[in-house]
């Protein structure tokens, strides 16, 4: 991660400092099941100072040219211990461009079979739990999930209309 200041011109000719945070690009990864439950972790986020509920996702910071697919589904094994037969590329979205250019691949993986998980040092702690998609949405709404990159993958789900209703088979 490198952080900089750039000296910019506005439109209207005037001078400013622009600060900006580069940062590798990462994954996002939503795990359906065929009952429409839906995998997701908890862990400690240390900015924030407490712990919180999302989608698993990640980055390798050391191989920042990594194709995205293999790294979602690495962080999908090593976070939650799960393999899928199946990855859908939801999308790409920049987590936040007004002071960063990470951006964040999103994927949807079905076909899923557990195995033992293999978690990074900072990752201790990390709990990881399926919940029905309704639950989900109900988790969303009252606050208690407010990572952005967990809202608008659920948000690119539903909009493709790949989020299981609640009490359906995921499609």
């Amino acid at each position: 991660m490198t952080v900089r200041e750039d000296a910019i011109q506005r439109q209207d000719g005037s001078q400013g400092i622009y600060g900006v945070v580069e940062k590798t690009d990462f994954t996002a990864i939503v795990p359906i099941e065929p009952d429409g439950s839906i995998h997701l972790v908890e862990q400690y986020r240390y900015p924030v100072g407490g712990r919180f509920w999302e989608i698993p996702q990640g980055s390798w910071e050391q191989t920042p040219d990594a194709d995205p697919l293999a790294v979602a589904r690495g962080e999908l094994r090593e976070e939650t211990g799960l393999q899928a037969s199946e990855m859908v590329k939801l999308g790409y979205l920049f987590e936040g461009y007004g002071y960063s250019n990470q951006g964040c691949h999103v994927f949807l993986a079905r076909g899923l079979t557990q195995r033992d998980r293999d978690l990074d040092h900072e990752e201790q702690g990390l709990v990881c739990r399926r919940f029905p998609a309704s639950d989900v949405l109900a988790m969303i709404e009252s606050g208690q999930i407010r990572d952005a990159i967990t809202v608008a993958a659920i948000g690119l789900l539903a909009m493709k209309g790949l989020l299981p209703q609640a009490g359906n088979s995921a499609p």
